[in-house]
């Protein structure tokens, strides 16, 4: 991560965490609240199929608020249709983000097969303000975005929704409200143990 700071420090860019997760039709389980001998019981059809798919950009520069960019994709089980974001879908959404915050990008993200691709390498060599750092193998301790899915799936809990676009539309619901507190940003940040000053050479 030491690598990405100071790369970062000298282009004056951003470092954006990228993860992605995928929510079904079925509701997390949590904990609730029910009267002694009551077990609370959340009617589900069963009805229905799909997923919906989210891909995340966890956004940090010293001296700047934090931001979450993020692309929901919604998959309806289709015969021949793609479960998953494609390399032009991870393009579109850095160039999204290039716009938005105005400066460089380096990324930093895992080894997924479309991260790592050749599609995906050629599309990252012709754009000069980004560069991408790997994650070691598995690290999800290290990538503050991990902490935006799990506060989402746990809002999630014992919610039946009726269709995967109601699922979409909640799930979007849930992110903006997360983009507005840039307070509850940080402590996912704090979370990693991550600083984001350059180390000294």
């Amino acid at each position: 991560m030491a690598a990405s700071k100071n790369l970062a420090a000298e282009r004056g860019a951003w470092i954006c965490f990228e993860d992605e997760t995928g929510h079904t039709l079925r509701p997390p389980k949590a904990r609730t609240w029910a009267p002694r001998g009551h077990t609370p019981v959340i009617p589900v059809s069963g009805k229905g199929s799909g997923r919906v798919s989210v891909a995340g950009l966890f956004c940090v520069r010293p001296g700047k608020r934090p931001h979450l960019l993020y692309r929901v994709k919604v998959h309806r089980a289709r015969k021949g249709e793609r479960r998953s974001f494609a390399e032009t879908d991870y393009a579109a959404q850095l160039d999204a983000a290039h716009q938005y915050l105005k400066a460089p990008i380096v990324v930093v993200w895992d080894n997924l097969n479309t991260h790592i691709s050749a599609a995906m390498r050629q599309r990252i060599a012709s754009r000069d303000w980004l560069h991408v750092i790997q994650l070691p193998a598995y690290a999800p301790d290290l990538n503050p975005t991990e902490s935006v899915w799990s506060h989402v799936k746990r809002s999630l809990g014992n919610l039946a929704v009726t269709n995967v676009d109601h699922l979409a539309t909640v799930v979007r619901n849930r992110l903006k409200r997360i983009q507005y507190r840039p307070h509850l940003l940080t402590g996912f940040l704090a979370q990693t143990g991550l600083t984001l000053e350059p180390e000294p050479p």
